[in-house]
């Protein structure tokens, strides 16, 4: 009985698994096409979008260090505030300040191999399996956020900047998705490493599918209005996380 206790205390990420990848994927679709929503149907544009998802994932971010065990609802909070946030920072980045698509992609993924550089120096690992103190769970979280902005980035350069649009872009990741998975099921790659790097393809994936679904059809969209998908998919989330099971993850302090 002490054990679980002491799972339930320390873990604070939940067990990777498909309901974890099926959950994240919808959620970063959800991101994009809620980060858009208020951006561009209502209006807002992309610095107050900015701003109001910033604060949300700060309130959330902050509840969920303070949390003492691995609380779903919680958790998953995060990380759609970090991909709504994500979506809007990157639009601003790449659009409102004019650094590109391209430029924006590359910056990101930078700060994505800083943020790992700088855990992996600090804690000797950069596994979720450590994800158990304050300090190591800021890292996974800053990490998580450059991860979220670096694949609307991603996912907009190669819908809008290489032929293959967003269909194509969104069939070219889920193939990258597959090789990843055969490699983890077949090999003996790093799962850190193969972990990182579904996070970080799976954004692009959501952005992807999202913009083939709210992109005018002159645009190789479904022209579906982004309120709309938004609410589907904070309905098909909230099913999702509720329904689907999750428990926090091993942890080697047990």
């Amino acid at each position: 009985m002490a054990k679980n206790r002491m799972d339930d205390t320390t873990s604070k990420v939940p067990e990777v698994t498909l309901a974890f990848w099926v959950v994240k994927i919808v959620a970063t679709t959800l991101g994009e096409v809620g980060g858009n929503a208020v951006t561009l149907t209502l209006g807002l544009g992309y610095l107050v979008g900015t701003l109001i998802f910033a604060a949300f994932l700060f309130v959330a971010m902050a509840a969920q260090i303070r949390a003492r065990r691995f609380h779903p609802s919680l958790y998953w909070a995060v990380i759609t505030a970090t991909t709504l946030a994500g979506t809007t920072l990157a639009d601003l980045f790449d659009r409102s300040l004019g650094i590109g698509y391209l430029g924006g992609s590359l910056t990101l993924f930078a700060l994505v191999l800083v943020s790992l550089g700088l855990w992996y120096r600090s804690e000797g690992t950069v596994a979720i399996e450590t994800v158990a103190t304050p300090r190591v769970e800021a890292f996974y979280w800053l990490t998580i956020m450059f991860s979220q902005t670096l694949g609307t980035a991603l996912g907009d350069w190669m819908a809008d900047d290489t032929p293959l649009g967003y269909n194509g872009s969104a069939l070219l990741i889920g193939a990258s998705l597959a090789v990843t998975a055969g490699l983890y099921f077949f090999t003996k790659v790093s799962r850190t490493a193969l972990f990182w790097t579904a996070f970080i393809l799976t954004r692009p994936l959501g952005a992807t599918v999202a913009n083939s679904l709210d992109k005018p059809a002159a645009q190789g969209g479904l022209g579906i209005n982004d309120i709309t998908i938004s609410a589907v998919l904070a309905a098909l989330m909230i099913a999702c996380v509720q329904l689907l099971p999750q428990r926090a993850g091993y942890h080697p302090a047990s």
